[in-house]
C-alpha cells in the first residue's frame, strides 16, 4: 500500500464498523475497493466466498474483477462476488424464489416485453401514454410501493386507473412466471424482509459488502443493503454526493443523508486528492459545486500543476458551434501532437450530436458515439432470444408468440386468438395447453397441426438445451428455424447479410460464454437479459468520443469539449420547472471533472427551433465556475492574452515543423 495516500490506506484498513468513503472525482475510489478486497482476503483471512462488491454496470464489475485478480495473483478468489445489484438479485432469486411461488427458471422481461404487457393492459396504442405508465410502475417498484399502496395513495381517477394497471401488470408477470428488471431488486428485498431463514442464510454467506457508486442507489437497493448486512453492518459504501445525477431514474441522494442516522457509529473518510485533473479544472469544479447545498463538505485538490486556462467560445448558432468545436479540436490536436482518442465532446442531449457528426465526417475525423441502440435491441437478436427464452421457460407467453410467428409457421392471427382464448379459460400458458387434448375442440384441424409441430420442435431442443453446451445446440437450432433464408426473403441482400452477421456474432458470444463458464445453453441463456451491450468494451480505435454527460460518468479524457451551455439545455428547461437545478449542476460538475488537461466550453447566442432562430442565454453554470481561469472568445467578453500559453503553443508548433522539415 506504499503508493496509496493516507486517506486511501485508512479506508482500506478500517474494519471496526460501517464505513462511508466520500470519494471525489478522480480520487482513486475503484483502487480503494479492489485493494480493500485484497486486504480482506490476503491480510485478514476472509474467505472470498464471504465477500461481495456491488456496482452498477457489468463493465465496472469486470474491471474490478480484473484488478483483484492482478492484486491476488497466485491466490484463489473462487466464490468472490463482484457484480451489479441486479446480478446479485438474480442470484438470490434463483436460489430462494420458490418461497414466493416462482419457478427457478423464471424469465426476465426486458423493457420492450414489459411495454407490450402494459400496452395490452392499458388498452392503448399511444406509445407516449404507455411509456409514462411504464415509468410510473418502475418508480413504484423502486420505491417498494405495492399495487395496494399505490391504489390507497391515489389522489384522483387517473392515478387510480394507473394503480389498477400496476396491479394487473404484476398479476400478468406472475402468470407468465416472469420478472422485470425492477423486480430483480424488489423481490429479493421482499424475500429477505419476510423470510428470516433466507435473510440469515445470506447474511452469513456475505459477511462483508463493498458498494460502489453509493450515491446512485434507490430506495429498494438501500433496503437490500440493510437486509444483507443486518446488525453486523460490516460494509464499506463508496460514493460522492456531488456526482448524484440519476434522480430522474429513481436514485435517491437521501440514502447518503440517511446513512449516519441509520448507522450512528458510521465512520466517514474523505478522498479529496484528485489524480486526474489540473489545478485550474479542479478550482473551477470546486467553485461550481459550492453553489449546491452540501451533505458533506469536500475540496478536491491536485498535484498535477496548473494546466491550461479553460476556454469559453461564444457561437452565433448551433451549426457554427459544431463547426467551431471541430476546427478547434483539429488545431488543438495538431498543437499537442495528440491522438483523436484523447478528445471527448460532451453534451446534455443526443440531439446535439447531429451537427457535430456532420462536421466530423466532413473533416474525416473518426468518432464513436456513446449510447445508441443496444445490440440486444436489434430485431434479429430479439427474434433469436425469444426462442432461447422459450427453451428456458415454456410459460413465457410473449416469447412463445414471437417465436411461433418468426419465421411464420402457418400459424396466423386467428389461430393465435383461438389459442389465447383457450389458454385464458384454462389459466395456463400458450405452450402448456398445446399438450392438452381439449385444444382440438377450440381450433380447427388445419390450425392444430402446425401448433403441435411447433410444440414438438421446442420440446426436442428444450431437452438438449438443458444438458448440452451452446456451441452444440445453437447452429442446429438456427438451421432448423431456417432463419438465414427467412432474413434473405425479408430484406435487401446487403441488409439481410448485416442482420445475419449480427446473429452469428451473438451465437459466437453465447458459445464462448458457455465454454468459458462450463454452462449449458439453458444456463447461459439466463444471463442474456442481464447483459447490456453498452457495457461491452469500447472498440480499441483512435477516435473522438461523442457522449451525453450521463453516459460519460466514470470516464476520463485528456481534453474535453463541453457544448450547449445555455439556459434551457444545461440546466435543462424541465429541470428548471421541477426545481431540480442542483442535479443539473452536479451533471455540469461531472462534465467538468472528466477533463484531465484541458477543458473547452461553448454556448450559442441563438439556436434553431423548427424554422426559427431563438435567442439564447448563457448557462448560469459558466459564471459559477469563477472567471479567473476562463478565457472567452467570440461574442463574449475579451480576455487578456495568456503569454505563457501562447509561448507554449508556439514552441509546440515549432517542434512539429522542425520534425517535418527533418
Amino acid at each position: 500500500m506504499s503508493s496509496l495516500n493516507p486517506a486511501q490506506r485508512a479506508a482500506i484498513r478500517y474494519l471496526d464498523g460501517p464505513l462511508l468513503v466520500l470519494a471525489g472525482a478522480g480520487s482513486g475510489k475503484t483502487r480503494v475497493i479492489t485493494e480493500k478486497i485484497a486486504y480482506l482476503i490476503d491480510t485478514c483471512g476472509f474467505n472470498p466466498g464471504n465477500l461481495a462488491a456491488i456496482t452498477f454496470t457489468n463493465k465496472a464489475a469486470k474491471e474490478m474483477q480484473a484488478r483483484v485478480d492482478k492484486l491476488l495473483a497466485g491466490r484463489s478468489t473462487k466464490g468472490l462476488t463482484i457484480s451489479t445489484f441486479h446480478s446479485l438479485g438474480v442470484r438470490i432469486l434463483r436460489e430462494e424464489v420458490k418461497a414466493i411461488g416462482y419457478k427457478p427458471n423464471f424469465s426476465i422481461f426486458d423493457a420492450t416485453d414489459c411495454f407490450a404487457v402494459l400496452a395490452e393492459i392499458a388498452g392503448s396504442t399511444d406509445k407516449a401514454t404507455v411509456r409514462r405508465l411504464q415509468t410510473l410502475v418502475s418508480n413504484w417498484k423502486n420505491a417498494l410501493v405495492t399495487p395496494e399502496l399505490a391504489r390507497k395513495n391515489a389522489q384522483n381517477e387517473t392515478e387510480l386507473r394507473a394503480a389498477d394497471a400496476f396491479a394487473a401488470y404484476c398479476t400478468t408477470l406472475r402468470a407468465y412466471q416472469a420478472v422485470d428488471f425492477d423486480d430483480l431488486i424488489a423481490l429479493p428485498v421482499t424475500l429477505l424482509r419476510d423470510h428470516a431463514a433466507v435473510r440469515e442464510k445470506w447474511q452469513n454467506r456475505l459477511r462483508y459488502l463493498l458498494i460502489d457508486e453509493y450515491q446512485d442507489t434507490n430506495a429498494a437497493q438501500y433496503q437490500m443493503l440493510r437486509l444483507l448486512t443486518g446488525a453486523r453492518a460490516a460494509f464499506t459504501a463508496v460514493g460522492d454526493d456531488d456526482q448524484a445525477i440519476y434522480g430522474w431514474r429513481g436514485a435517491d441522494i437521501a440514502n447518503l443523508r440517511e446513512l449516519p442516522r441509520d448507522y450512528p457509529n458510521l465512520k466517514l473518510i474523505k478522498l479529496e486528492q484528485n489524480y486526474r485533473s489540473s489545478v485550474r479544472i479542479l478550482q473551477a469544479a470546486n467553485a461550481l459545486i459550492a453553489h449546491n447545498e452540501k451533505l458533506f463538505d469536500k475540496q478536491l485538490w491536485s498535484e498535477l500543476g496548473p494546466g491550461e486556462p479553460i476556454t469559453v467560445s461564444v457561437c452565433a448558432n448551433g451549426e457554427k458551434e459544431a463547426e467551431s468545436v471541430v476546427m478547434k479540436l483539429q488545431a488543438h490536436r495538431f498543437q499537442q501532437r495528440g491522438a483523436f482518442g484523447d478528445y471527448a465532446i460532451l453534451y446534455r442531449g443526443n440531439f446535439q450530436a447531429r451537427a457535430l457528426e456532420q462536421f466530423l465526417r466532413e473533416q474525416r475525423i473518426p468518432y464513436l458515439v456513446s449510447g445508441g441502440q443496444s445490440f440486444f435491441d436489434k430485431t434479429e437478436i430479439k427474434d433469436l432470444s425469444c426462442y432461447l427464452r422459450l427453451l428456458n421457460n415454456t410459460d413465457d407467453d410473449p416469447a412463445f408468440l414471437r417465436a411461433v410467428s418468426v419465421p411464420r409457421r402457418g400459424v396466423g392471427a386467428a389461430t393465435l386468438q383461438a389459442l389465447g382464448n383457450y389458454a385464458g379459460q384454462r389459466q395456463r400458458s400458450f405452450f402448456a395447453v398445446l399438450g392438452e387434448h381439449g385444444l382440438a375442440q377450440h381450433v380447427q384441424e388445419r390450425q392444430l397441426a402446425p401448433l403441435l409441430e411447433f410444440h414438438d420442435f421446442i420440446e426436442r431442443f428444450r431437452q438438449r438445451a438443458a444438458r448440452e453446451a451452446p456451441a452444440l445446440v445453437l447452429p442446429e437450432l438456427l438451421a432448423a428455424i431456417g432463419y438465414e433464408a427467412w432474413l434473405l426473403s425479408q430484406d435487401e441482400p446487403r441488409t439481410a447479410r448485416t442482420r445475419w452477421a449480427n446473429v452469428v456474432e451473438f451465437v459466437d458470444w453465447l458459445a464462448a460464454k458457455g465454454a468459458e463458464e462450463g454452462k449449458t445453453l439453458s444456463e447461459a441463456t439466463q444471463a442474456i437479459a442481464l447483459v447490456n451491450m453498452l457495457d461491452r468494451a469500447t472498440p480499441e480505435v483512435d477516435a473522438v468520443r461523442l457522449s451525453t454527460l450521463h453516459a460519460a460518468k466514470g470516464l476520463e479524457f485528456k481534453h474535453v469539449f463541453l457544448i450547449g451551455l445555455e439556459e434551457g439545455i444545461l440546466p435543462h428547461r424541465e429541470a428548471q420547472i421541477d426545481n431540480r437545478i442542483e442535479e443539473e449542476r452536479r451533471l455540469m460538475y461531472v462534465g467538468v471533472t472528466r477533463a484531465q488537461r484541458s477543458l473547452h466550453l461553448s454556448y450559442c447566442e441563438k439556436r434553431r427551433q423548427g424554422r426559427e432562430l431563438i435567442p439564447c442565454r448563457s448557462s448560469r453554470f459558466i459564471d459559477e465556475l469563477g472567471r479567473a481561469d476562463l478565457r472567452f472568445s467570440g461574442g463574449g467578453e475579451p480576455s487578456p492574452p495568456d503569454r505563457s500559453l501562447n509561448a507554449e503553443r508556439f514552441a509546440g508548433l515549432k517542434a512539429i515543423l522542425n520534425k517535418q522539415a527533418g
